[in-house]
C-alpha cells in the first residue's frame, strides 16, 4: 500500500495531466506527479533510455530486469520482464535472471551485462576486469547507456519500494 497518496487528476496541474495521459496513469507516475518539474524530467531521462540510445535492447532490458531483482521491487521486475518479452528475450532468458550470470543460458555478452549491473548494483566499485570485459564488447556510447539504464533504474525501484507503490494489472 502506498505509503502517501497518489495524486489525483483532478487536483493536478496541466503539465503533470498532461504526462499521465501520455504515460497511461499508471502508480508510479501518479506518485512523482506530486513534483511537476522532477516528474517532467524523469520521463525524459526515461525515454531517452528506452527510445533513443544505441544500447542493444536485449541487453538493456535485461540489466534493468535484473536491477529491479536486485533492488527487489517487484512493480519493475514485472514490468521489465514484459518489456524483456517485447524486445525478444526468450522466456528461459527472464526466468533465469534471477540466478543472473551463473545461468548457463545467457551468451558470454549477457554475462558480462549481468556481471557489471550486479557490481553497480550491489557494490560502490566496479571491477577492473569487470569493466574492461564489457569495454571490449561495448563502445563506449553503449556503455554508458548500460550504467545510465541501471543508475536510472536502481533510482525507479529504490523509489517503488520507498513509497509503496501499488501493483497494477494492465
Amino acid at each position: 500500500m502506498a505509503r502517501i497518496d497518489y495524486v489525483e487528476p483532478a487536483q493536478a496541474s496541466g503539465r503533470v495531466n498532461e504526462l499521465l495521459d501520455k504515460l497511461g496513469h499508471k502508480n508510479i507516475f501518479r506518485m512523482l506527479g506530486h513534483s511537476e518539474s522532477h516528474f517532467q524530467t524523469y520521463a525524459r531521462m526515461g525515454n531517452a533510455i528506452r527510445f533513443k540510445g544505441e544500447l542493444d535492447p536485449q541487453l538493456r532490458e535485461i540489466a534493468i530486469t535484473r536491477t529491479g531483482i536486485l533492488c527487489q521491487a517487484e512493480y519493475e521486475v514485472v514490468a521489465h520482464k514484459r518489456l524483456a518479452r517485447e524486445a525478444g528475450v526468450g522466456e528461459e532468458k527472464i526466468a533465469a535472471l534471477d540466478e543472473g550470470a551463473a545461468a548457463d543460458v545467457f551468451s558470454e555478452a549477457e554475462r558480462e551485462v549481468l556481471r557489471f549491473t550486479d557490481e553497480v548494483v550491489m557494490g560502490n566499485h566496479v571491477a577492473d576486469g569487470t569493466f574492461d570485459a564489457l569495454a571490449r564488447r561495448l563502445d563506449p556510447t553503449a556503455l554508458v547507456e548500460l550504467y545510465l539504464a541501471i543508475g536510472y533504474y536502481i533510482m525507479t525501484s529504490k523509489f517503488l519500494v520507498t513509497f509503496g507503490i501499488d501493483m497494477q494489472r494492465d
